[in-house]
């Protein structure tokens, strides 16, 4: 397995910092905000109420409930609690389906660019990532027709993000429609990872097992990371058909158990929420992206395009390949990364990490100051390349 890209920068970025330099990190997707009040209150509640016990592996039952809840309230999706699992994170519920489902060999269709943990948590399971390329003319989007092509008898699986970490990407209900009966025919299950679903800038959030003919070959992945600011809360779930459910609550059994019972009753709380109430988080991140590409698109050379969702922005730079500084040569994203970091004191994660050679990914979940002392170091950093 490879370390994680994220991780790793973001490490290398507090042994700067801790050094003495100003380094500016663009790099994790965390947000800045605080959890909300209500939820914290729950939280408290929950710990005078003394929930300080093991809980059922899959989550309490009350919780599944209300998680029930918000999949019909806000993706028109009836599930029951017995087709919930909740778990230490969206990375953790990925993890449980992979290794439930995914065998030696079967493959996996994972479009690029990507999450960084997905090709690894397969290659854990003994199954082969199948990486489809992208790129920044199609706004990053698998089509149909690349889709079905991929598709062997070895097939067992697609996963994909929507909005994407880390291009932004947001699939429409039309394009989502287009895969249906590629599903459906070839009998292949899919993961929905969908952790990103109300940091939404377009039309709206399309889950994919909204389509009826493909919903149990669907498995969907929400969380409470993003939205809701609580990374270090850890809570993830997935939504699945009862045999999908039965075989991720016997891995996670085997692994953890159930996630922390103080962050369960507080989550509730959150999944009975109005996401109305995320409107003005919503807002700050689409004012950041304008920010940041209101300095990107005045780059020479930069390919950028406007991501709808999520609150990344994933940048070509293959026109930097080449240049030089001070006669050192930037062949990759990767060296332009480490170019950017001493030199421009700007933390970023190269794409080849998302499995796209081609591109950076810049994280806007940050202030507008930091925003801003970024993108002009970065412009000055760039401009230094002949």
């Amino acid at each position: 397995m490879e370390e994680s890209a994220t991780l790793a920068m973001s490490r290398i970025t507090r042994e700067l910092k801790a050094q003495g330099k100003d380094i500016v990190s663009l790099t994790l997707g965390e947000p800045d905000f605080n959890t909300p009040d209500f939820i914290k209150e729950a939280a408290v509640q929950a710990i005078h109420d003394n929930f300080s016990f093991y809980t059922p592996v899959s989550g309490y039952q009350d919780l599944r409930e209300s998680i029930c809840e918000k999949l019909l309230r806000d993706n028109d999706l009836a599930y029951t609690p017995d087709q919930i699992v909740v778990s230490t994170g969206a990375k953790q519920s990925i993890a449980n389906v992979v290794m439930a489902m995914i065998n030696p060999d079967d493959e996996v269709i994972i479009p690029a660019p990507y999450w960084v943990s997905y090709a690894e948590i397969v290659k854990l399971a003994g199954g082969e990532p199948i990486v489809l390329e992208t790129d920044i003319s199609t706004d990053f989007k698998m089509t149909p027709e690349q889709f079905k092509a991929a598709i062997t008898p070895k097939t067992k699986m697609m996963i994909y993000s929507s909005p994407c970490n880390p291009s932004g990407t947001v699939y429409s209900k039309a394009e989502l429609a287009a895969w249906v009966d590629i599903i459906k025919s070839s009998g292949i299950f899919v993961i929905s990872d969908e952790i990103y679903e109300h940091i939404n800038f377009a039309d709206g959030h399309t889950s994919l097992s909204i389509f009826d003919e493909i919903k149990d070959q669907v498995i969907t992945v929400n969380g409470v990371s993003k939205a809701w600011a609580m990374t270090g809360w850890r809570l993830g779930y997935i939504a699945a058909s009862k045999e999908i459910a039965l075989a991720c609550d016997k891995i996670q059994g085997q692994f953890t158990s159930a996630t922390c019972s103080i962050t369960q009753r507080a989550v509730i709380a959150a999944m009975k929420a109005d996401p109305s109430v995320l409107k003005e988080m919503v807002a700050a991140y689409k004012s950041r992206r304008d920010l940041v590409l209101s300095y990107l698109n005045k780059i020479p050379d930069l390919k950028v395009n406007v991501p709808d969702g999520a609150f990344y922005l994933f940048p070509d730079v293959t026109a930097y390949f080449g240049r030089k500084y001070n006669n050192e040569t930037i062949n990759t994203a990767e060296e332009l990364t480490k170019y950017l970091l001493h030199e421009g004191l700007v933390s970023l994660v190269h794409g080849e990490a998302f499995g796209d050679k081609n591109c950076i990914r810049i994280s806007y979940a940050t202030s507008e100051e930091n925003l801003i002392k970024a993108m002009e170091r970065i412009t000055a950093a760039l401009a230094k390349l002949k």
